[in-house]
């Protein structure tokens, strides 16, 4: 008789910080230097989707990501997670002896991302909050999302805000446990649902300097970076709060901005020197500029992470003039098939123009989204018997 497979499925969002996250104060409990915040996006447009599964026929703890294979046991940062998991799983079971003994039975997580992995798009983020999510769901866990996120912060420091939908703040903390160090929502969704994004790829490839290796650097040799951290975020952080909560999109569009360039900055400062952004990158600000400066007020806004692809933000009331822009400079790019866009009356950079148009392959046209959804079984990447679909 074939042993029992538990399951379940489950897919988590990507978020774009507008405060950046940037530095470790703990590298092994991936205690960040400063808080940040961010902007969950629309699943319906990127999402990482996880299925976590346990039987006793499962031999070692196994992930599978986007097809690649590998040994949880052999990777740190999801040994962590998996063991306090599953150590409230054990919790559980000696306080109810009707619950099934899963805790002990070996896990196989299969995820699949519907957008690049390892390109500045966050993939990370999405990645470890929906195997934190499947896996917690799994085992039954009680927990809320901010007590969830701690776990998910481990695995990769940003994952903790995709915990959550609408706009999230993770904030520091102080303990040196990490304790404090979580995620929390400013607002859901619902607060401000007007806020539209366009992503513009402009590199699919994989990052020269991961962010890891990147933010060690900073902290050790940039001095601008001291000064960010504990001066500059602080005030940003609150600052960027009454934003949202004001609907306030110029102060917002301000903030996502200049904290985007100061992040950029403090990787020049690094030594060596760190460049995330590109010709294309920069080209996209002056297009930004454009716009901004042509309708008289701000009313797009770009951020950038650690990578050369664009985000901007704007509001649904001017999304054809903002769009009309971008695509423009980009409508070579894949992601406008089923776009109908007008001719734009504003006037742009050539410079600019031809630097986009050559170096964006691909956009993409989202919103804000909401946090972490439990799937059907018919989404689940696992058959019932524990083998792989599509296998």
């Amino acid at each position: 008789m074939a042993e029992k497979v538990y399951q379940c499925t489950v897919s988590a969002p990507v978020n774009i910080a507008v405060i950046k996250y940037w530095g470790k104060r703990d590298v092994g409990l991936n205690l960040p230097t400063n808080s940040s915040l961010s902007v969950t996006l629309s699943q319906d447009d990127l999402r990482t989707v996880t299925t976590a599964s346990c039987s006793k026929s499962f031999e070692k703890d196994t992930l599978w990501l986007n097809g690649h294979v590998e040994d949880i046991s052999t990777s740190k940062r999801l040994s962590v997670c998996v063991e306090e998991l599953r150590s409230a799983r054990q919790g559980l079971e000696k306080e109810d002896d009707s619950l099934d003994k899963i805790s002990q039975l070996k896990l196989h997580v299969v995820s699949k991302n519907n957008f690049p992995t390892a390109a500045g798009l966050a993939s990370s983020a999405a990645g470890y909050a929906a195997f934190t999510e499947a896996v917690a769901r799994l085992y039954g866990l009680p927990w809320t999302p901010t007590q969830l996120s701690r776990i998910a912060r481990q695995g990769s420091g940003s994952a903790c805000r995709s915990l959550f939908g609408g706009y999230v703040a993770w904030e520091m903390g102080e303990l040196h446990s990490g304790a404090d160090s979580v995620a929390v929502q400013v607002e859901p969704v619902e607060h401000w649902p007007e806020m539209r994004v366009a992503i513009m790829v402009a590199s699919a490839a994989k990052k020269g300097v991961s962010s890891t290796s990147g933010m060690q650097s900073t902290v050790a040799s940039s001095t601008l970076f001291q000064k960010r951290v504990k001066n500059i975020v602080p005030e940003r952080m609150q600052a960027m709060k009454q934003a949202i909560r004001k609907h306030d999109f110029e102060t917002f569009a301000k903030l996502t901005m200049t904290d985007s360039n100061q992040f950029h900055a403090c990787c020049l400062d690094t030594f060596p020197p760190i460049f995330y952004l590109n010709d294309t990158s920069r080209a996209i600000i002056r297009v930004v500029e454009n716009i901004n400066a042509a309708a008289g007020k701000t009313v797009a806004a770009y951020t950038f992470d650690a990578g050369p692809n664009a985000v901007v933000y704007f509001l649904e009331e001017n999304s054809a003039y903002v769009l009309d822009t971008l695509y423009a400079v980009s409508r070579n790019a894949q992601g406008w098939e089923d776009s109908e866009r007008n001719p734009t009356s504003v006037k742009i950079d050539d410079v600019a123009s031809e630097t986009v148009l050559s170096g964006v392959s691909r956009v993409i046209l989202t919103k804000v989204g909401d946090g972490p959804r439990l799937l059907s079984s018919e989404e689940s990447l696992i058959n019932e018997d524990g083998t792989l679909k599509d296998a």
